[in-house]
């Protein structure tokens, strides 16, 4: 009786935040570092790291913005152990087959997934049903769910600007329309809006070669001294909160310049007129 009535006035005060939030501006795309898996795994007394792995994959249910990109996998991960390794593995084709498939979700919000990466390092049955997820959801454009697995930042943009070289030798483009705008468009988030924030758990303080380029610009980033199976609605209230907070803020600053603009203008076409 008394967990129900937790269980509920924790769901009615979810909902009573996530109300508040909706009357400011909400992020379009935010990135997460799932760090913290292995750790959480040994902290909760499991005898290998797939607890950690799984139990953090589950986290991402609970987020509900327009586009997400998660750091699922980075090409050194393939480093790690056999065992590890092969377990990852697992984990997404069991995750890409439900992608594949007829997902009710999916559907329901048109989330287009993309899987972003070096995907020739990946098995070829691997490859195979990563390929079939994103011909599965090609045209659901109304949200983004980007997993960036094999990836590193480096690994993107080199990418990147190996297809626009190609374009140039394929006379489609010149060597000067090689500009920014022309790499940003050839990343793998180019589907997606910028990037607003940047969550890293576990209390590491680096980017790990993630989102580089998308980072450099206007980004907020976070970092969480929790792991990453450990975030919650209520830990990550607070960087939503900041976000809107700084939005208003920098509105109100750019707001502020441009009346003084026109003030000044103002002025200045008054003064010529007197002189004239």
């Amino acid at each position: 009786m008394i967990s129900s009535i937790i269980d509920y006035s924790y769901a009615t005060a979810e909902k009573a935040a996530i109300s508040v939030l909706s009357r400011g501006r909400i992020p379009q795309h935010v990135g997460f570092i799932l760090d913290g898996n292995r750790r959480y795994a040994r902290k909760a007394g499991a005898s290998n790291t797939k607890f950690g792995h799984y139990e953090g994959f589950k986290q991402l249910k609970k987020v509900s913005i327009q586009s997400i990109t998660v750091f699922a996998f980075s090409i050194e991960n393939f480093k790690r152990s056999e065992e590890e390794v092969a377990y990852l593995m697992q984990l997404f084709r069991e995750a890409f087959t439900i992608f594949a498939e007829k997902n009710e979700l999916i559907d329901q919000y048109q989330i287009g997934i993309r899987i972003c990466g070096h995907l020739s390092y990946l098995p070829p049955d691997v490859q195979e049903l990563a390929n079939k997820v994103m011909e599965r959801t090609q045209h659901n454009k109304t949200r983004y769910f980007n997993i960036c697995c094999p990836y590193t930042s480096r690994d993107e943009m080199t990418t990147a600007i190996k297809e626009n070289v190609q374009l140039v030798e394929q006379n489609k483009i010149n060597a000067d329309d090689i500009t920014e705008k022309s790499i940003q468009d050839h990343l793998f988030t180019s589907a997606s809006p910028p990037l607003d924030i940047l969550v890293r758990t576990s209390g590491e303080i680096r980017l790990s070669d993630f989102l580089l380029w998308q980072a450099s610009d206007k980004c907020q980033i976070q970092l969480l001294n929790c792991f990453w199976p450990e975030l919650t609605f209520w830990k990550f209230l607070p960087i939503l909160l900041e976000y809107q907070i700084y939005h208003d803020d920098t509105s109100s600053r750019n707001n502020n310049h441009n009346d003084s603009l026109v003030d000044n203008n103002s002025s200045s076409n008054h003064t010529n007129g007197i002189n004239e």
